[in-house]
């Protein structure tokens, strides 16, 4: 993605949305945060096709080989490519980070709508409940939950998704607050309208844009989540690959074979920071003060 390549582009757009698109394009933190989150998308959606070996074949001749023209990240403990691991591993932690995501926002933003909106008990009893998840961190309840679930890709996207709900329901909460007072939904609740196409319709699209940007840093976090996870044995099951898993693998050969960390580690690192990149360049270009 180019700056001069998005803005011809942005041009067919409604003036609001062309506003933001060109805000977003001109940062150029945001940029390239986008084109690597971008990468990896294509990484993990093509993997068979741009992998060069079966990321679960072995080749007991090439264990621990450094890297060389035909092993580019080199081999790891039993033979198999780095490259090709690391290539379908993005599968694992993109799937991971965006189910995650799906989940809180599934669970999050209908009831921080209920309890922004609605008020009184209903207000209570959710706040409180977040209050009490909050209290928790993050990493702790998404291990704590993955625990009791059961180790498995799935069990861990769920108990990142349970975990990352609260702070869904706090930003839609508080968002609700501050929109409910606000004139068009005052005289739409004065005409009769009812209270849930209020809430859907007048409420809900004039927040989606922080909740957005909240969606997009923690994908983030669900990708250090799911490496930690894995790297505990709560994630991806061998043989399967995970950079998570790749990294406990690798702490044994530290001296060995250094590679076989470095580029699982990378590879989280580019991850993590193209989506934070991309999550604060969506949060400027949003920005209605910012014009």
């Amino acid at each position: 993605m180019t700056m001069d390549a998005a803005l011809p582009a942005a041009e067919a757009l409604p003036p609001v949305e062309r506003r933001t698109l060109k805000k977003f394009v001109r940062n150029r933190a945001a940029v390239v945060g986008a084109t690597i989150v971008i990468v990896f998308l294509a990484m993990a959606i093509f993997a068979p096709l741009i992998s060069p070996f079966d990321p679960a074949q072995t080749n007991f001749r090439l264990v621990r080989k450094a890297p060389d023209a035909l092993h580019w990240f080199g081999t790891d403990e039993i033979g198999r490519d780095v490259l090709a691991r690391v290539i379908f591993g993005a599968r694992a932690s993109l799937l991971a980070g965006c189910i995650s995501v799906l989940v809180a926002l599934a669970v999050g933003v209908p009831l921080g709508l209920v309890a922004g909106y609605l008020g009184g008990w209903y207000d209570m009893v959710i706040s409180r409940c977040t209050d009490a998840l909050l209290s928790i961190p993050f990493l702790i309840l998404a291990i704590a939950l993955a625990a009791f679930l059961g180790p498995s890709l799935t069990n861990a996207m769920l108990a990142i998704g349970i975990a990352a709900t609260p702070f869904i329901i706090r930003l839609t909460r508080g968002q609700t607050l501050a929109v409910r007072t606000e004139d068009y939904v005052e005289g739409a609740r004065a005409v009769g309208v009812p209270r849930l196409r209020i809430a859907l319709r007048y409420i809900l699209p004039n927040i989606a844009a922080p909740i957005l940007v909240q969606a997009t840093l923690i994908v983030a976090q669900a990708i250090i989540a799911e490496a930690s996870l894995s790297f505990l044995g709560l994630g991806q099951q061998p043989p399967a690959p995970s950079w998570g898993s790749m990294l406990n693998t690798a702490k044994n050969y530290m001296e060995q074979a250094p590679w076989m960390a470095i580029w699982p580690g990378v590879a989280i690192f580019l991850a993590v920071l193209g989506f934070n990149l991309m999550g604060d360049g969506l949060r400027d270009a949003l920005d209605p003060r910012d014009v």
